[in-house]
């Protein structure tokens, strides 16, 4: 299943029952799903309707939009019954010859005549034209899901690229922790020489505790391997695709906790500085998921 962006927009349009029917929607990033459509008054009974049709297909974003009803075709133009009309002129002309009228009949002459002319329909009601609404707003929704995937698809590459990234300055910090024991001995041992002036009166023993207990204080082996799974989650987690947003964002959490963990613990400049790397990248991957549905 392909993952969506939170970000889209799309339009709808149906033409029936002389009316013209668009709905356009655009959607933008939040938490949980929220809908606001402006539409016609008379059409306010339908929107529970329209909030059903749009969170069927959408379970993420703030998706706002509107429905905008035009009259087109005959029920824009004047109902003029001719035949009334050439009826009444003639009898008209017949009555103004008899009694020796001028002729001086015009256009506005008749344009008040009850029963000649008829003003445009006014829309039908919302029962019947909801049928055409329906089809509008799904094909408004089709749109911005298709905007929404193409999105989607851009991010899904930007962030695999960046676990990738990730990856491997876990794998650099990986390599370096087995080594961090080693350079606090031979630290600790120069600073004691300075402090002692002699080799001989260092005691070695208490040495050996003292790295011993260090290297037990340093040792990251447990935070990396749950890095580790962190990562096979989220590749799972985007390979399943769908929905899937929350869960990325949780996983992003779970790793921010594990970096700062190695950083307190590791005391080693090396991979404090990979570990800035990492939060620098991590922190780029969570605005990106932040898109995502």
């Amino acid at each position: 299943m392909a993952i969506l962006s939170m970000t889209g927009f799309g339009r709808g349009e149906f033409t029936g029952e002389g009316h013209k029917i668009t709905v356009e929607l655009s959607s933008v990033n939040r938490k949980q799903f929220d809908c606001s459509v402006v539409m016609p008054r008379e059409l306010a009974c339908c929107e529970a309707k329209l909030q059903r049709a749009i969170s069927s297909q959408i379970t993420r974003g703030y998706v706002k939009g509107a429905v905008v009803i035009e009259r087109c075709g005959d029920r824009d133009k004047l109902g003029i019954d001719l035949d009334a009309v050439e009826q009444q002129l003639k009898a008209l002309r017949s009555t103004a010859k008899h009694l020796g009228l001028r002729d001086d009949l015009t256009l506005s002459s008749f344009l008040g005549w009850q029963g000649l002319i008829k003003a445009p329909t006014a829309m039908v009601g919302p029962d019947e034209i909801w049928p055409g609404v329906e089809r509008a707003v799904l094909q408004a929704v089709e749109g911005l899901l298709d905007m929404r995937g193409h999105e989607g698809n851009a991010l899904e590459k930007d962030i695999r690229g960046r676990l990738k990234t990730l990856h491997q300055i876990s794998a650099q910090i990986e390599a370096i922790a087995p080594q961090v024991p080693g350079v606090y001995k031979k630290n600790l041992e120069q600073r004691l020489k300075k402090m002692l002036e002699a080799e001989s009166l260092i005691d070695q023993a208490a040495l050996a505790r003292e790295v011993a207990l260090f290297a037990d204080r340093c040792d990251i082996s447990e935070e990396l391997t749950r890095l580790k799974s962190h990562f096979l989650q989220s590749a799972t987690t985007l390979d399943k695709g769908g929905v899937c947003g929350r869960t990325l964002d949780f996983i992003c959490q779970e790793m921010f906790r594990e970096i700062n963990t190695i950083g307190s613990k590791a005391g080693n400049a090396a991979i404090s500085t990979l570990m800035i790397d990492f939060k620098a990248t991590l922190e780029a991957i969570r605005e990106q998921v932040q898109n995502i549905e």
